[in-house]
């Protein structure tokens, strides 16, 4: 049924459920797992030098997609990709499940009703209104804030 599913992550302090699902359903189905980390360029003023801020994300980016891939891995998973990508993080994340033919997303939610939601927005949200194939959410912790 999958055969390429992907988890976008923001950092690993919020992967633990998420993971756990992403990997059990890459298991279930033989898949191999797209660990994803997207660093948004269009965030910084446009008169500001950004290359040297860039790269830094890009550094932490691969650092927390590595993390992930190898923690997915220390479960016996064996087919792990981790990857940086590049944009608004629910357009890049869409545009790398497009890319490489991703079969499921699964993305972590905090679990933000009412304003809170409203103001900070969701990138899981988009996700799921934009995206062409599945996705599974799974909030990130067992308590709503």
């Amino acid at each position: 049924m999958y055969e390429r599913i992907l988890f976008p992550t923001d950092g690993p302090e919020t992967t633990d459920r998420v993971l756990a699902h992403a990997v059990d359903l890459s298991e279930r189905y033989s898949a191999q797992l797209h660990v994803v980390y997207a660093v948004d360029p269009t965030v910084f003023a446009n008169d500001v030098e950004t290359g040297v801020i860039v790269e830094e994300f890009d550094w932490a980016g691969e650092r927390i997609a590595d993390e992930a891939a190898t923690r997915a891995r220390d479960t016996g998973l064996e087919d792990v990709e981790g990857a940086v990508t590049h944009g608004p993080p629910s357009r890049a994340i869409i545009g790398y499940a497009d890319d490489h033919d991703v079969d499921l997303i699964v993305i972590g939610t905090r679990g933000r009703t009412g304003l809170g939601r409203f103001l900070l927005g969701s990138v899981a949200e988009r996700v799921v209104r934009l995206s062409p194939v599945p996705v599974l959410t799974v909030r990130r912790s067992e308590r709503v804030r």
